[in-house]
């Protein structure tokens, strides 16, 4: 009888086995029944728009309505908002749900949302200037313009930033403010008056690379923390200055900003973060983001905007979106300094990255057609907001959405309402 006995260790090991499962459903059916419901019903859903929409494209409105309205109630979003913009001009511009769920302050068209990583193209906007005056050299490595970051076992150059294949450490995501530097009494640290200041931002500059550069693709702020110290350093002027003057001021983006928690910013979202974390389930309802200083991230997710406001960057940018701007094609860059932007980097495998030099690259069917996709997203963002920007340049069509919560999959969002002003417009794409 002794033989056979289970000893008590063994026997504790295996039920505390078969409790896990247990605990595991425990757990999601109380994040499930304590889950917030912030719009029942997605009739029902608050909508605020500054103009009508243009009456060619009411259908494809319409359609975009349900699309949104859909996207907000079935993900549990506190707020969205949308703008579209066809050939030049831009069609349609709203706002739904809640840019505050306490004070159920509706969202409108000039809500400013954090742009988050999409911030990156329009940094790359800024570096194209730079190259079409032979201020930057991408090739140069990365001291040339920052010799504040120190020599690694390999060279890392500019375009090796950009394409993200420069193997420089990123932020571990989660909830921390994106600030980690530390003044000497504890408290987060000011706003970096310089671009370069952002280097101190989780010591990343002094970490060993991850890998030789050129060799893999990994996603890095810190890198395009980098890549916007080479453009305030070229342009021999503080970066957002650079921003505003160069780029958001030319193509009339009035409401894009360095976003300063510490400022009073008008129109400013309130943002959140998911109720459990880095679960990443925006259904289990929202709770408020910490605040934290962003202006150190600079180029790489500092911005604050709106979705018309990225409209008309998607469309300034486009060689293809705008007639009457001449042989210059674009209204900011030139044609061949876009596809150079825009070109898919390759590893030394052969292997496409699907990224550019600060661009998401895909290829989407629209109204039955494989369509080319020039973007930008933030796909699990801890910092309160989710955005993407889409641009199909032969189809002169540029889809933005952006939400006030993280982990919000406001791409799918984007591509469906790009697929309903696509199958609108049928016609032949432009060549």
């Amino acid at each position: 009888m002794a033989k056979n006995r289970i000893p008590t260790w063994l026997a504790l090991i295996v039920g505390a086995i078969g409790l896990l499962p247990a605990a595991i459903l425990g757990l999601s059916a109380y994040k499930s029944v304590t889950a917030p419901i912030l719009h029942p019903d997605p009739q029902q859903v608050r909508s605020v728009t500054h103009s009508n929409p243009s009456r060619k494209w009411t259908d494809a409105v319409g359609r975009g309505r349900q699309i949104m309205r859909a996207g907000l109630t079935q993900q549990n979003l506190p707020g969205l908002s949308v703008a579209v913009g066809v050939e030049g001009d831009i069609v349609w511009a709203e706002g739904f749900g809640w840019a505050n769920l306490e004070n159920q302050v509706p969202v409108a068209p000039d809500t400013r949302f954090r742009v988050a990583d999409a911030s990156k193209a329009l940094t790359s906007a800024a570096v194209g200037l730079l190259l079409e005056k032979n201020m930057l050299n991408l090739d140069d490595e990365i001291q040339v313009h920052v010799p504040e970051f120190p020599k690694k076992p390999w060279p890392v150059t500019l375009r090796q930033l950009m394409a993200q294949v420069a193997g420089v450490t990123t932020d571990h995501g989660g909830e921390a403010p994106l600030s980690n530097a530390r003044s000497d009494d504890g408290n987060p640290a000011p706003r970096c008056e310089r671009t370069v200041d952002g280097l101190q931002l989780d010591d990343f500059a002094e970490r060993e690379l991850l890998f030789e550069p050129g060799t893999k693709y990994r996603p890095s702020s810190y890198g395009w923390v980098l890549v916007s110290a080479a453009v305030e350093a070229a342009a021999n002027e503080p970066f957002y200055a650079f921003m505003r003057t160069r780029v958001f001021e030319p193509l009339d983006m009035g409401d894009t900003t360095i976003d300063v928690w510490t400022e009073a910013i008008p129109a400013r979202a309130t943002f959140y973060f998911v109720k459990f974390g880095l679960a990443g389930d925006t259904r289990y309802g929202p709770k408020s983001a910490r605040q934290g200083d962003y202006s150190c991230y600079a180029g790489a997710a500092a911005f604050l905007s709106t979705p018309s406001d990225l409209v008309r960057f998607g469309m300034g940018i486009s060689s293809r979106l705008r007639q009457g701007f001449g042989a210059q094609g674009g209204k900011l860059l030139k044609p061949g300094t876009v596809q150079q932007l825009q070109t898919s980097q390759r590893l030394p495998s052969g292997a496409e990255t699907g990224y550019g030099l600060g661009w998401e690259l895909e290829t989407h069917p629209l109204a039955g057609q494989p369509t080319r996709m020039a973007g930008h997203g933030s796909k699990a963002d801890f910092i309160g907001g989710t955005t993407y920007l889409m641009t199909f340049p032969e189809r002169g069509l540029v889809v933005a959405v952006m939400a006030n919560i993280s982990f919000a999959d406001t791409k799918s969002i984007a591509l469906n309402i790009a697929q309903a002003f696509a199958e609108q417009g049928r016609s032949p794409a432009r060549q």
